[in-house]
């Protein structure tokens, strides 16, 4: 539980009197579907990854998890096509959120509003693709490169920054005043785009997002169409450097267990979905992807061995 103390969950469940059930070391998918099924678990929590192989297992073994109602995702963004097969298979709910250890956790939760209720469940997915809006005691923004605020449109893409009551004061040995900026505002190294109605959508890490010609590109968006591709079971994209345009997107990928896919077929995948000058120029096939102890990709390796692969 040292991420975040599992998102302050043993607390939670603990102040309301909910059962509580832990997975410790089983965290892959034939594990947690049977402790699912099993334990009557109706509400579980984790990151995409764990939720791959959970999906991977149900399919499996058959099981549709009928106790389990809603998934909280965070860690890293939850690809669309997760969303649904959660939603049409098993009729479960994926709440998108977002937090920092340094926002004690929660920074952000997706709860539809009254007026979502009148869309079509297209619609509604849509806005479940996004990481929510900040609770009671948190206020978020965006700005740019000098540090003007930029607008709350849905379009604008901006540094995000977060501020609030227990939002993180100072690191541990930094020199008093440097961990927050004068207003009280935390960096958090995400860029972010914020809607009229406050819902706040994570479109890369700062240090992860592609730059190419001068444009931006999002890694996480190039990632959630890849994962949605049948024959493609996990992926990552990163900035490859190139000669004309500075970086260019090249997609990381772990084919499906028996999928029998090329560099072509996902290429002209990504066709309708995206900006034609968005597609990703290679497509390099891995067995797994490097990841930390909390799930997420390390995009430093995969730049380390990959980065140069348009220069060659």
């Amino acid at each position: 539980m040292f991420h975040v103390n599992a998102w302050g969950i043993p607390y939670a469940a603990a102040m309301v009197g909910a059962k509580l059930v832990l997975p410790g070391p089983g965290l892959d998918g034939d594990s947690l579907a049977r402790l699912i099924d099993d334990e009557g678990v109706t509400v579980a929590l984790g990151v995409p990854t764990i939720w791959q192989g959970l999906l991977a297992s149900l399919d499996k073994l058959g099981s549709k998890a009928e106790t389990l109602t809603r998934t909280v995702v965070g860690g890293s963004a939850c690809p669309p096509s997760m969303i649904a097969e959660f939603r049409d298979k098993y009729g479960t709910e994926v709440v998108h959120a977002w937090g920092m250890t340094e926002t004690s956790p929660l920074g952000t939760a997706n709860a539809l509003l009254e007026r979502h209720a009148g869309m079509t469940e297209e619609e509604q997915a849509k806005v479940r693709e996004s990481q929510g809006r900040p609770p009671y005691g948190v206020e978020l923004k965006i700005v740019d490169d000098e540090g003007s605020t930029l607008p709350e449109d849905g379009a604008a893409q901006g540094n995000l920054r977060i501020r609030g009551h227990w939002v993180v004061d100072s690191y541990f040995g930094a020199e008093p005043g440097t961990t927050l900026e004068s207003d009280g505002w935390f960096e958090t190294g995400d860029v972010a785009s914020i809607d009229p109605d406050g819902f706040m959508t994570i479109r890369d890490r700062s240090k992860d997002i592609i730059k190419s010609g001068g444009e931006w590109i999002s890694t996480v968006e190039l990632e959630g169409i890849a994962v949605g591709h049948p024959g493609i079971a996990d992926a990552a994209a990163i900035a490859a450097k190139h000669v004309k345009w500075d970086e260019r997107p090249v997609l990381v990928a772990v084919k499906a267990p028996g999928a029998r896919v090329s560099e072509k077929d996902v290429i002209s995948f990504f066709s309708d979905k995206v900006a034609k000058w968005q597609i990703p120029d290679a497509v390099v096939f891995v067995d797994e992807l490097p990841r930390n102890a909390t799930g997420k990709v390390l995009k430093n390796k995969l730049r380390e061995a990959y980065g140069d692969v348009l220069l060659a």
